[in-house]
């Protein structure tokens, strides 16, 4: 029986009074250990060093789950535009962005060569209506992180802990003392086209509208389903903890900001990897009904005591998806050939793809 479900209620997005979100997936397990070990909720969920976060099968749908698959009734997931202007025209909070500016300006600015006025010596934050800061964040991510420091998510912003080309992850604090994930996805460099086949065809998506910022926020949003469908199957990947807007709230994997290696930074690959990878690309498969479509050495955190842990889940689609098996083949593959650089001996990727799609 799966344990997969669908992509939460619409929009997902946080309480504004600051209470519990309003999509069904956070309220049904998504928190549940994956019975990795102790280790798991403690210091848990970042991105990999090349900047990117940290992140079934059967019939059945789990409790906390929509009622039906949204799809089936022609629902179109994208952002309605009222929403969007109602973002750029909402006034700011009283000293917020002169504060939260200042901070994440310091912070970004400590990762990487700064840029500074000639007349006043201050580093330049290009925060300029919807223009970003530091390059990286723009107005209505500023706003969401400051809304998620008041509500409670997170109680402070530590720093960054690595910039990609479509995602920034900073390490932060939560309200009770465990560290937290913030991945903020980049509007300024996202790309309809690059992320359009892992959305287009796959059956929990009606109608896409596009537009950048719709896509990224709609693209934040299936990665926080997709990390909680495999939660609820006991897979092993960080716990979501709330989206909002381009901004995804999720454990911390690592300890003192610190993200855990992952296999292609580990000096340390064995047999028993490359086993417990090709299970986990086949619990995805079969229980939650998921194929990652980017999987690599790059995104596969190694654990010091609870094993792998797949992150960056944004790509994964549902296994109905038209180009599943194609996508699936493909990271079996990229899996395979960077086992048998490592020197081991590995299956033949055919009877790999045969045993994870035999249950299906």
């Amino acid at each position: 029986m799966s344990c997969a479900a669908g992509l939460p209620a619409q929009g997902g997005r946080a309480d504004k009074a600051g209470g519990a979100p309003r999509y069904a997936d956070a309220a049904s397990g998504a928190g549940a250990d994956p019975g990795r070990g102790a280790e798991g909720e403690d210091g848990a969920a970042a991105a990999n060093a090349a900047g990117n976060a940290g992140g079934g099968g059967g019939g059945g749908r789990a409790a906390g789950a929509p009622a039906q698959n949204r799809a089936e009734d022609g629902w179109e997931y994208g952002e309605d535009d009222r929403e969007e202007e109602e973002d750029e025209e909402a006034p700011d909070e009283p000293d917020m962005s002169r504060r939260l500016e200042a901070r994440l300006d310091s912070l970004l600015a400590s990762s990487r060569e700064p840029r500074r006025s000639a007349r006043t010596g201050r580093v330049y934050d290009g925060f300029d209506g919807d223009k970003t800061v530091g390059e990286v964040l723009d107005r209505p991510a500023v706003r969401t992180l400051y809304g998620m420091i008041k509500s409670g998510v997170v109680s402070h912003v530590n720093g960054p802990v690595s910039a990609g080309k479509e995602s920034v992850v900073f390490w932060a604090g939560g309200p009770d003392g465990t560290d937290v994930a913030l991945k903020v996805y980049l509007v300024s460099t996202a790309s309809f086209k690059r992320r359009a086949p892992y959305i287009l065809g796959d059956p929990r998506f009606g109608r896409l509208r596009r537009g950048t910022r719709n896509m990224v926020r709609l693209w934040a949003r299936k990665e926080f389903a997709n990390l909680s469908a495999c939660r609820r199957c006991g897979i092993a990947v960080p716990m979501p903890i709330r989206v909002d807007g381009t901004v995804l709230a999720m454990s911390f994997m690592g300890s003192g900001g610190r993200p855990y290696d992952t296999l292609v930074s580990s000096r340390n690959v064995r047999m028993g990897d490359y086993r417990e990878a090709v299970e986990l690309v086949r619990r995805l498969y079969t229980d939650a009904r998921l194929v990652h479509a980017d999987l690599s050495p790059y995104n596969i955190f190694k654990t010091p005591r609870m094993g792998l842990y797949l992150f960056d889940l944004g790509s994964a689609v549902d296994t109905r998806h038209p180009r599943a098996s194609e996508f699936l083949q493909r990271d079996i593959n990229n899996m395979t050939a960077f086992f048998a650089k490592r020197g081991l001996v590995v299956d033949n990727p055919a009877d790999v793809m045969a045993e994870v799609t035999r249950a299906q």
